[in-house]
């Protein structure tokens, strides 16, 4: 393997705050909006469905750009991060490996990305390409920016739907981390069984998947 490509949200970056600071800004507790992503998890839908059942019609594009506007939008910072990434991410270029970060983010996240300082080659975002996952434009973004031919890139997120599949079709290698509520409900499914190079719990296996 000479190219890892890296899901964010929820296989690098923890989901919780950013639902927390959209419960806070609508007014609801916060379990009630985790729950209806639970429920939109279950019923394998889009996750920003979970806002528009709170708020029926709502625009998040446009909800999200009046956070921004009022101090109250999107950060991130080192408590973010899964205790696994910057180990595995380091021990990944200690090998040789080209790390990539690309996910269904946005602009803005992309630059709080590299404010992190990361061990990673190249972090780009959805937001920054003008396409967005599952969409095979996206992976042939991700394939362009890997430097390596699609059998030895391995694309690694939680969600089968938006991570899996489409790298499976888009000829890359796959890696399925069971992590967050897509990748614990989805882990044992007989289609991502089979559609997973590797199924991991940690993504510091990562490392050895490339010494062997």
């Amino acid at each position: 393997m000479e190219t890892f490509v890296f899901d964010v949200g929820e296989t690098l970056v923890r989901d919780d705050r950013y639902w927390a600071s959209w419960a806070d800004w609508l007014g609801i507790p916060r379990h009630t909006i985790s729950a209806l992503v639970g429920a939109a998890t279950v019923q394998n839908r889009d996750n920003a469905d979970a806002l528009r059942l709170i708020k029926p019609g709502m625009d998040v594009g446009e909800a999200y750009r009046a956070r921004e506007a009022a101090g109250r939008g999107e950060h991130l910072d080192e408590s973010d991060l899964y205790p696994d990434v910057r180990p595995a991410l380091a021990g990944l270029q200690a090998l040789g490996v080209r790390v990539v970060l690309a996910g269904n983010q946005t602009v803005k996240a992309g630059e709080l990305l590299r404010g992190l300082d990361l061990p990673a080659d190249l972090i780009v975002t959805s937001g920054e390409w003008g396409v967005a996952k599952p969409s095979q434009e996206f992976f042939a973004r991700v394939i362009d920016v890997a430097k390596a031919p699609p059998e030895t890139t391995a694309y690694v997120g939680d969600h089968p739907a938006y991570d899996l599949f489409p790298a499976v079709e888009a000829g890359l290698r796959t890696v399925h981390l069971r992590r967050g509520p897509w990748g614990y409900l989805w882990a044992d499914d007989p289609d991502v069984i089979a559609a997973a190079d590797w199924r991991i719990d940690s993504l510091t296996q990562l490392t050895s998947i490339v010494a062997d």
